[in-house]
């Protein structure tokens, strides 16, 4: 298989379902390892509006090239206003390796402007992080169920401004499911979910010290083509501490592009062509 085509079967998510009783398992294990973190503190809740831009290009026959940006907005402890104050913006360039058709290897190097994040703090605190990833696919027709795992490696700023690094685990699994039809193509709505669990033994220094947050992702996308995927979902973000809890309510809208430029070069011959035929 090229590499065009395993890009396509990553884009479009091409089906697959795993044993029922497995992925029960897999999901129980999530759920009860979340309800059993502690809950007695008061927790403060917040509204979030994110937005995403992603742009796959394919290198050669086993390498592809990523490119995304995105921004975050929130509403703060001194703003109740979700859109008054921009608290991320971020870009990250991605290298994806695909060793097999069922394992895929990725390495990422980003840049986040973070200003008033809550779980951070209320301070400018910049950061460089640096990302080992791998994604382990399922492949049968009707559904698509990934488990990725992935380690960053973070050099952030302080509050006294002094760069620290920083270090975190991160667990998912992701499933997807084409509602009006069997593989995700032109036209198509699907529905979409996942569960990850961070984990980062610097959290804080006393309390949870290794499990950082819980994230549950709930949503659905649209196929304009085979090549533009439209998604937009609900997440909720759990992050437990000694003494107020944090959750986060986030409205997030993901546009992703597949070989972008090619397309468009595409779509400008085609243009061009029939007048050079009309003269």
């Amino acid at each position: 298989m090229d590499l065009m085509k395993r890009l396509a079967t990553d884009f479009l998510y091409q089906g697959c379902k795993p044993s029922s009783g497995n992925l029960v398992r897999v999901f129980l294990f999530f759920f009860i390892l979340t309800i059993s973190l502690p809950g007695r503190t008061q927790t403060n809740s917040f509204t979030q509006l994110g937005n995403e831009f992603q742009f796959v290009r394919a290198i050669s026959d086993k390498v592809a090239a990523e490119i995304y940006f995105g921004s975050t907005f929130s509403n703060t402890p001194s703003n109740n206003k979700v859109l008054s104050t921009n608290i991320q913006r971020y870009l990250s360039g991605w290298v994806h390796y695909y060793y097999s058709p069922r394992w895929k290897f990725s390495s990422s190097l980003a840049y986040y402007y973070n200003k008033d994040v809550p779980d951070i703090g209320q301070y400018f605190s910049p950061e460089w992080r640096l990302s080992l990833q791998g994604m382990y696919y399922f492949h049968k027709t009707g559904y698509t169920l990934v488990t990725r795992m992935r380690g960053e490696f973070r050099y952030m700023m302080n509050s006294e401004g002094v760069y620290e690094d920083k270090y975190r685990y991160r667990q998912m699994i992701k499933y997807t499911k084409p509602i009006n039809g069997k593989v995700l193509r032109k036209g198509i709505v699907y529905f979409v979910t996942s569960e990850e669990l961070l984990f980062k033994p610097d959290a804080k220094s006393t309390g949870v010290t290794f499990f950082d947050r819980n994230r549950f992702e709930l949503g659905g996308g649209y196929m304009v083509t085979d090549d533009l995927q439209l998604e937009l979902t609900y997440v909720n973000e759990f992050v437990p501490r000694d003494n107020v809890n944090e959750m986060y309510n986030v409205v997030s809208f993901t546009a992703t592009f597949n070989n972008p430029l090619t397309n468009l070069k595409k779509h400008i011959s085609s243009l061009v062509s029939p007048k050079k035929e009309e003269d």
